[in-house]
């Protein structure tokens, strides 16, 4: 007999990674879509007629959307500002959330919504598209296997040329330019992959210190007048350095979500997600076979799934794990606090 489907609240349509979760439904037999939120009625009509969803599934009210259809889960696609609200509410129904990164504009709300989850008893998982990379979990898999030594510089490149350039959604803009509502600009969109990476191959040891600048490339450009369109990033750990490259300014046609291991006796890289490669005598370039994910972990409404009916535990310091991303979180602030004070931020300690 077939395991009776999972039920999934959205809450939010404002965060452009919507529609990739929205279009994955259509394909599944195992989840059910049983309510969608968002307090701007405007975008129920535009969302209802682009993925073909029942509009009798909408609301404007989101604790009335949760006490109605009672989801198991909720996938949230709002600013990340909302986070907290969002599992603040849902911790009071008992019900778990998988939100888009980053987990937080900053470590206060990163620590309620910890304190949340705990007296809930929910599950907080943060999803990010390199957490299905069969190329970053191969060099994973080879890093713990010992095959380059210990790591001592992890290099992470993400971006691309820029919101507004790449046509996001005009609700998505809104939001991604805000200070408040997106805790900065190309530093949280996308340094948060790279501390997100770097927390995991690191086994979630928490890095000495922070050092880090952020700039603004378009001054021309009233549009991010706000925030950072450049993130450069130095995290020390002992004997390990990670530098993370955050941009909102990679000329075309680059758009990268790529990294760089280094270890004692070799070198991995991963120029795409499917392609992984290993270098360990300077000259011979190896392609390393990439394995098929797990079930449960091949994308993220599996892993939710599983999670949420129990049949697969998160590490700690899991690419998806709330732990994880509390250390990001504390990454991404110390950089924000080194950028403004020119200074080395000291971290140290789990």
């Amino acid at each position: 007999m077939p395991a009776e489907r999972l039920r999934i609240g959205i809450v939010g349509l404002v965060h452009g990674h919507v529609g990739g979760f929205l279009n994955e439904f259509r394909t599944r037999d195992d989840i059910a879509i049983v309510g969608v939120y968002d307090a701007n009625a405007s975008l129920h009509g535009k969302y209802a007629d682009r993925y073909t969803i029942d509009p009798a599934l909408f609301y404007t009210d989101l604790e009335r959307m949760l006490v109605d259809t009672k989801p198991e889960a909720v996938t949230v696609f709002t600013t990340t500002f909302d986070h907290l609200a969002v599992v603040e509410l849902c911790a009071k129904y008992g019900i778990d959330v998988m939100m888009e990164k980053p987990l937080a504009v900053n470590m206060a709300h990163a620590e309620a919504m910890a304190r949340a989850a705990a007296a809930g008893g929910i599950e907080v998982l943060v999803n990010y598209e390199t957490t299905w990379y069969r190329s970053n979990n191969a060099i994973k898999e080879r890093v713990d296997a010992g095959e380059i030594g210990r790591i001592r510089k992890v290099v992470i490149h993400d971006g691309h040329r820029g919101p507004q350039e790449m046509g996001v959604d005009p609700e998505f803009l809104d939001w991604l330019v805000d200070p408040v509502q997106n805790g900065g600009g190309a530093l949280t969109d996308f340094g948060c992959y790279g501390a997100n990476l770097l927390t995991w191959l690191m086994n979630g040891e928490a890095p000495k210190s922070v050092f880090a600048t952020l700039q603004q490339f378009k001054t021309d450009n009233p549009v991010y007048a706000g925030v950072d369109d450049e993130a450069n990033i130095l995290v020390e750990y002992d004997g390990t350095v990670g530098v993370i490259q955050a941009s909102w300014n990679w000329p075309l046609p680059v758009n990268r979500k790529d990294m760089e291991v280094y270890g004692e006796t070799g070198q991995m890289l991963t120029p795409h997600a499917g392609q992984a490669l290993l270098q360990k005598d300077g000259k011979t370039t190896e392609e390393m076979a990439l394995t098929e994910l797990a079930p449960a972990r091949r994308d993220p409404l599996s892993l939710l799934a599983a999670v949420v009916r129990g049949t697969l535990t998160l590490e700690p310091h899991d690419l998806s794990s709330l732990e994880n991303n509390l250390m990001v979180t504390r990454i991404l602030d110390a950089a924000r606090e080194s950028a403004r004070t020119g200074r080395r931020v000291m971290v140290g300690g789990n």
